[in-house]
């Protein structure tokens, strides 16, 4: 018959007591290494509102900190006031904003308007989702920010072009067939849609003046041709201001014209 060693009440209450603290413990060192801080530097993934989901461009990214959030809606930087209601909600009030015209307006015009009032929020394993009262969501990650590309000997692709306060990607005959490059030493080559081209360049800081177009001479139609037109007609424009943005080029001429290029990665 087997025999059974009756263990003291109080030894018994201790070891439970023991293994209960050893349990709370571990769950707690899990729980930290696995749920972020809000605050820190977040890559915007996507947008769900409506029945819909936008996903970002590259560069959309949120910084929060104790009292204030900075970021990039993908192509205009903005400023608000943020107060945290501990790890589960956060009350942005909106600041200061850019008002370049880009080519995801439709995203940033939905970023900007979410992002703002009371926003709950979900934590999990290098995540954060914040949460609108009628549903809509900001999903992000820690993702770190794609670097800038180098303006020179880089492959820009054109994708839109810029009048005033519009930006038009370009015709889908066009698309993809307009690129250029510039070299450390500002030539200029590449293809105009249709039509080869070179020139030289000079170059201040972010200002730059193309000169006059060394270009073949095939008869361009359509919209490619019009493109290949406008696209002319901006390189002789003087000065042309260029920034970038993750891999994304503008170049603006003094009246308003320009347009948006995409750099091709390291990859490519």
């Amino acid at each position: 018959m087997p025999t059974f060693r009756r263990v003291p009440t109080g030894l018994a209450a201790a070891s439970a007591l023991a293994l209960a603290l050893t349990a709370c413990s571990g769950a707690g060192k899990g729980e930290s290494g696995t749920l972020p801080d809000p605050k820190g530097s977040w890559a915007v993934e996507s947008l769900t509102t409506g029945g819909r989901t936008l996903h970002a461009p590259e560069n959309a990214r949120v910084h929060l900190t104790d009292k204030d959030a900075t970021g990039d809606y993908g192509c205009n930087g903005f400023t608000a006031t943020v107060s945290f209601s501990g790890s589960s909600a956060v009350t942005v009030t909106p600041g200061t904003t850019g008002l370049r015209s880009c080519p995801a307006m439709e995203f940033e015009k939905e970023f900007s308007r979410l992002f703002k009032g009371r926003l709950t929020i979900d934590r999990g394993p290098d995540r954060l989702t914040l949460k609108t009262s009628d549903g809509s969501t900001i999903a992000m990650s820690t993702k770190p920010p794609v670097p800038d590309a180098p303006m020179h000997d880089t492959w820009w692709t054109v994708e839109s072009l810029v009048t005033g306060d519009t930006v038009s990607p370009l015709p889908a005959e066009a698309a993809g067939k307009a690129r250029f490059r510039l070299t450390a030493g500002l030539a200029v080559s590449g293809s105009l849609g249709c039509n080869r081209f070179s020139a030289q360049a000079t170059g201040d800081g972010a200002r730059l003046t193309v000169g006059p177009l060394t270009t073949t001479r095939m008869a361009c139609e359509g919209a490619v041709g019009e493109v290949e037109r406008k696209l002319t007609e901006l390189f002789a424009a003087d000065p042309l201001t260029w920034s970038i943005r993750g891999r994304t080029l503008t170049l603006t001429a003094p009246d308003g014209r320009g347009l948006v290029a995409q750099g091709a990665s390291a990859t490519e």
